[in-house]
């Protein structure tokens, strides 16, 4: 990776605009489309998953605040500055998806901890059983039914219930011979540690509808227990559905979503299963027109005081996910459900309408040529904002943009935290925008527009030796290089630019100067 950014040094000294998807090597990162006047304005927060942690961004791209120790997913911000996550280092060292994270935190901004959760399950840990939140994918505070903001309804800092998405191991022979490491299982926590509700997907089998052939599929083998694994938690919260009199969608009734094919809400006072879409897309014309829901992420329903209220929306991933009948794409029948582009889907729950959507094709590529130019085949998030904009989390691709009912991108920003090498690549989780008044410890900054260049025009310029040497030593410095990495890269640039090779001796004395020191250091 660092060889990589020298040569970038060297060679160039503005980065190629890219497009969504095709792997360049060359990449802008940061914000790089940016209309003040047609976004909902404020910090945008998110989960970078590894260094730097936990990341606060102004509009304009700028790291405000960063938080290394919140390193599970997701993470909001709560009014008045108060960050909320997951973190580890008192049962395990790193994050991971077997265990979760340790401890769900609240922590104000000096950091100080207002509030601690770690006791849903106990985890073997070099031979100790110790206590764990094991917490991942999702939690929300009571006081806002969903994790982002919305006008009118702010999530508690001093009290209340916290939803959290958790998992247990165990063995569910009846639905499966696989032993389970890590079955979903959704807890409902009081501000003083009580578990006072819960609920396991792999208690519930029967309620789901699956064909006998994705029984006996599951039966066979559970694919690394994505059938029993959930992405999402949140609670339905107050809307017009209930207000009718569809006791389905109760306020404090939960929806979630799996990693199979299907989005569902639970009735929080018996447990059963309510309402849902999924398995299957077939009986109906009305689900045969809403497609297969692939691996879908944050599935809510879209809160009360915003715009599309009382609508489903769903980040749908596509790639692979669900059970069934073998098929030539998946020969087990595990992962039998195949699209190669994702969908953000909002529609109607009462008659599975598709009210509006986000693709490739509504962004202007062409018909399945360029479908996968929208494609996250994991994680990713989705936030309806109050001037109507929908905030889209492409998480594969560390790429956050902010899209109006039009399509139009009036805001994007790809991530320039661990960045893959040689392809274009920035793992995020999921994003939300909240109001620059919640966090108050913060001035208001400055929103700069930022335009593009026209990418048929955009080049990378010439080599300039003496700039190149200049910034490559104030690289080393930055970056404290090792020197024998320093001279292979030196040495490969050489190779490629041998006419140079006399004018870069006359310079590169400062960088030859540079590379004893550090060596002296050694």
């Amino acid at each position: 990776m660092k060889k990589t950014l020298i040569l970038s040094a060297l060679c160039a000294w503005a980065l190629v605009s890219a497009t969504l998807v095709g792997g360049p090597t060359v990449y802008p990162t940061g914000t790089t489309i940016y209309k003040p006047e047609k976004c909902w304005n404020g910090y945008t927060i998110y989960q970078s998953e590894g260094a730097p942690g936990a990341v606060l961004i102004d509009m304009n791209g700028n790291v405000v605040r960063n938080w290394e120790h919140i390193v599970g997913f997701p993470v909001t911000i709560l009014p008045g500055g108060y960050i909320m996550g997951g973190t580890v280092g008192r049962v395990t060292e790193e994050y991971t998806h077997q265990i979760g994270s340790d401890d769900v935190i609240q922590e104000d901004w000096d950091g100080n901890i207002i509030w601690k959760f770690g006791r849903a399950d106990r985890v073997k840990v070099d031979d100790e059983m110790m206590w764990s939140a094991r917490q991942n994918h999702d939690f929300v505070r009571e006081g806002s039914p969903v994790g982002y903001y919305v006008p009118g309804m702010a999530p508690f800092v001093d009290r209340g219930r916290t939803l959290i998405l958790s998992q247990k191991s165990g063995s569910w022979p009846e639905v499966t011979r696989d032993f389970l490491p890590r079955a979903a299982r959704i807890i409902e926590v009081t501000w003083d540690g009580e578990i006072v509700w819960e609920w396991t997907p792999a208690e519930h089998f029967q309620e789901f509808g699956h064909s006998e052939e994705a029984k006996n599929t599951i039966m066979c083998g559970c694919r690394n227990q994505h059938y029993v694994f959930l992405n999402t938690a949140s609670y339905v919260g107050p809307n017009k559905w209930y207000d009718a009199g569809d006791e389905r969608f109760h306020p404090d009734n939960i929806i979630t979503d799996d990693r199979g094919t299907m989005v569902f809400i639970i009735s929080k006072k018996t447990g059963k299963v309510v309402w849902k879409v999924g398995p299957e897309y077939t009986s109906t014309p009305a689900l045969r027109e809403l497609g297969c829901i692939i691996g879908p992420h944050h599935a809510h329903m879209i809160p009360k005081g915003l715009p599309g209220e009382g609508n489903i929306l769903v980040f749908d991933n596509g790639g692979a996910a669900g059970f069934g009948a073998p098929n030539p794409g998946s020969p087990t029948g595990e992962w039998n459900a195949l699209r190669d582009h994702s969908r953000v889907l909002e529609f109607d729950p009462t008659t599975l309408e598709i009210v509006w959507q986000y693709t490739a094709r509504t962004a202007g590529f062409s018909p399945f040529e360029e479908d996968a130019k929208f494609y996250s085949h994991y994680k990713s998030g989705v936030q309806r904002l109050p001037n109507g904009n929908t905030l889209i989390m492409e998480s594969m691709y560390g790429r956050i943009i902010e899209v109006t009912r039009d399509h139009e991108i009036v805001w994007e920003y790809i991530s320039p935290f661990n960045l893959k090498e040689k392809v274009f690549s920035s793992c995020i989780y999921r994003a939300y925008r909240l109001p620059y008044d919640w966090v108050p410890q913060l001035e208001k900054p400055m929103e700069k527009t930022v335009i593009p260049p026209d990418n048929s025009e955009f080049r990378i310029s010439a080599l300039d030796q003496d700039k190149s040497i200049s910034d490559l030593v104030a690289f080393i410095d930055r970056e404290a290089m090792s020197p024998m990495d320093v001279v292979a890269a030196l040495i490969k640039v050489l190779q490629e630019q041998q006419k140079m090779v006399e004018g870069l001796k006359k310079t590169n004395k400062e960088l030859w100067e540079r590379i004893a020191r550090l060596e002296g250091k050694k």
